[in-house]
């Protein structure tokens, strides 16, 4: 058995900001006794499209060029926990991904999932929003060997999409995570069914 923490953020324009509270949200979570803590999605700056690019980090390059990812690396090491990262904005050549990262008690990238399925919206009056007009989406599977077993992930929108749950059940997944950003008009109509049924995706 171990201790499981889920850290809400309050998110603002100061990516400065947003990490150190994020490194201290971590760090109180770790002296509670936590060894498994999780990050929401996209918690380094705001949500958005005009933002995802402004924001993104060259996880590849790391150093300065990639802060959010060196804290969650560096605090995941001194703190001896595993962290998944919820999700930043990354760059990888001419694309960006939204991508969380997994570290091990190490500190190291143990591995990292690219949104599958990104989120475009349309309903009338209340929201609209295309993921699509920024983001590329992600390709692959990320199933991930940790100190607290075997963990799929997903970001946010993939939790529509039982067959990504299916396959990392198949694959010996101990544990799904997806971190999201819901909004509070589609969020509140599936989001705990969808993590029920997920959940009983696992245990097929």
């Amino acid at each position: 058995q171990f201790k499981v923490a889920l850290c809400q953020l309050s998110v603002t324009a100061d990516k400065a900001r947003n990490i150190a509270r994020a490194r201290a949200a971590i760090e109180s979570a770790a002296a509670d006794g936590a060894k498994l803590v999780l990050l929401p999605e996209i918690w380094n700056g705001p949500y958005s499209n005009d933002s995802f690019p402004e924001y993104a980090e060259d996880i590849e390059a790391g150093g300065d060029a990639a802060p959010s990812f060196s804290m969650m690396s560096d605090v995941a090491r001194s703190l001896q926990i595993t962290l998944v990262g919820g999700s930043i904005s990354e760059r990888s050549g001419n694309s960006l991904y939204n991508t969380c990262c997994v570290f091990g008690s190490d500190g190291k990238l143990k591995g990292k999932h690219r949104k599958v399925h990104l989120f475009d919206i349309d309903i009338p009056g209340k929201i609209t929003f295309q993921e699509s007009k920024t983001l590329t989406a992600g390709q692959d599977l990320t199933i991930v060997d940790t100190d607290v077993g075997r963990i799929g992930i997903g970001i946010c929108y993939d939790i529509r999409f039982q067959e990504l749950a299916m396959l990392y059940a198949a694959r010996g997944a101990h544990l799904l995570c997806y971190p999201g950003a819901f909004n509070m008009t589609t969020g509140p109509l599936h989001w705990e069914l969808l993590q029920r049924a997920r959940a009983a995706d696992n245990q097929v």
